[in-house]
């Protein structure tokens, strides 16, 4: 390969790599968190759900909050109130949990 073909193929996994990370980082979890769906249960701001036994989710860990929306997810948690979020659940992905967690933990 010669050095020109070598360098435009480095400068373009460069590219694709930095496109693909700016990606993640582009996740805006408040955004998701409407788009969703979160808000119509949890609250528009998350601390004010519609029902007291719904939690509240603003400045909740995020891991914990990860971890809870994987196990309801994945069925791991089928307690309580977590039938009524499984079906929403099957809708995002995990990096989308990741970005609404986050987001959640500045709350």
């Amino acid at each position: 390969m010669c050095k020109s073909t070598l360098f435009k193929f480095s400068a373009l996994s460069l590219f694709l790599l930095i496109g693909m990370a700016g990606n993640a980082a582009a996740l805006d979890g408040a955004a998701l968190y409407k788009s969703k769906t979160c808000w119509s249960c949890h609250g528009k701001d998350a601390q004010t759900p519609i029902m007291p036994v719904y939690p509240k989710l603003a400045g909740q860990n995020a891991d914990y909050a990860y971890n809870q929306m994987q196990d309801i997810k994945s069925g791991v948690r089928a307690n309580g109130q977590s039938a009524a979020m499984k079906g929403v659940m099957g809708l995002v992905s995990d990096e989308e949990m990741r970005a609404i967690a986050d987001w959640l933990s500045t709350q």
